[in-house]
């Protein structure tokens, strides 16, 4: 038969059953659209059902220890984001090893906008520093909590720029942005999606984005990096990640499925719609993005000395 026929295509050894994708959030946020808009792709491209699992809590650390805890066998996935990066110094005791972890793919980065109040009397970085030097203690930073991504975003600001600036936490980023909309707070770090939104109606003063490149809904707004500021850099990321022992073969078909996923034009769009530009690269770079990640958010706790309230 095999002389007739010739020899047979060999069968697909991964992934021939679903796959979970673990995130660490509740439904609905940018972490769990993401998420599904690359879970939907990753299910054409391989033909397996991709699907998406939302334990949220513990300031992700639920998702990420059950993320960290699955067989490693490719099937149980986990959506990393910034958190991985600070909950280990964060976090005085953790129920997983975040370098342990097999990286599998980034996804995509998301900018960071520094946004302030109109009536504060500064329209650039620069003039903001200088307030901030002549009125120390004076101005003040919102976030959606203490030891989140955009409260060390504004530890960072203060560190690098050698200002004194007053930190407010609130249960969540809607607060925050309500009362900095309102001027109880004049300052803040927040997600591309609703800086942008905020600045183009004037309601906020936007004044640099991290990242190498411009938002194209804020064209006009510069990169910290154009403005001299080269070693501030605090963007939101996502990228897939799997248990320790997790075979390099699994690895490598998810790797290249989303390589593939990410170079489709339409989920470009999606995804850039949401404020997060892909950004495809190997495991080893996602490795060194990490390593990198830990490095300086547990810096910034430690010379802040940021304690969970």
């Amino acid at each position: 038969m095999a002389a007739i026929f010739g020899t047979p295509a060999p069968a697909q050894t991964y992934p021939t059953r679903p796959v979970t994708i673990i995130v660490p959030f509740a439904p609905g946020g940018g972490s769990d659209s993401v998420a599904r808009i690359v879970a939907a792709k990753l299910t054409e491209v391989l033909n397996v059902q991709f699907i998406v699992d939302n334990k949220g809590g513990g300031g992700t650390n639920i998702g990420n220890e059950a993320a960290a805890r699955a067989k490693p066998d490719g099937y149980t996935l986990l959506l990393g984001q910034v958190t991985l990066g600070i909950n280990p110094t964060l976090y005085p005791k953790l129920g997983y090893d975040v370098r342990k972890f097999e990286p599998v793919a980034m996804i995509a980065t998301t900018p960071t906008v520094l946004v302030v109040n109109p009536s504060l009397p500064a329209k650039s970085v620069q003039e903001l520093i200088d307030l901030a030097k002549a009125k120390p203690g004076t101005l003040h930073f919102a976030s959606g909590g203490n030891g989140t991504s955009v409260h060390l975003a504004g530890e960072l600001f203060k560190r690098m720029m050698g200002v004194d600036l007053v930190h407010v936490p609130y249960r969540g980023s809607g607060p925050a942005v309500t009362d900095l909309l309102s001027g109880t707070v004049q300052m803040m770090f927040d997600t591309a999606p609703s800086a942008s939104s905020h600045a183009k109606s004037g309601r906020l003063r936007a004044l640099a984005v991290t990242g190498s490149a411009r938002l194209p809904e804020l064209p006009d707004v510069p990169t910290f990096a154009e403005l001299g500021f080269k070693e501030f850099d605090a963007p939101a990321w996502y990228g897939l990640l799997a248990s320790a022992g997790t075979p390099a073969s699994a690895i490598k078909v998810l790797n290249e499925a989303v390589d593939k996923v990410l170079n489709d034009p339409a989920v470009r769009k999606r995804l850039q719609d949401l404020g997060a530009e892909p950004s495809p690269g190997s495991p080893e770079q996602l490795r060194a993005f990490l390593d990198g990640e830990l490095e300086r958010w547990g810096r910034v706790i430690r010379e802040a000395n940021v304690k969970l309230e």
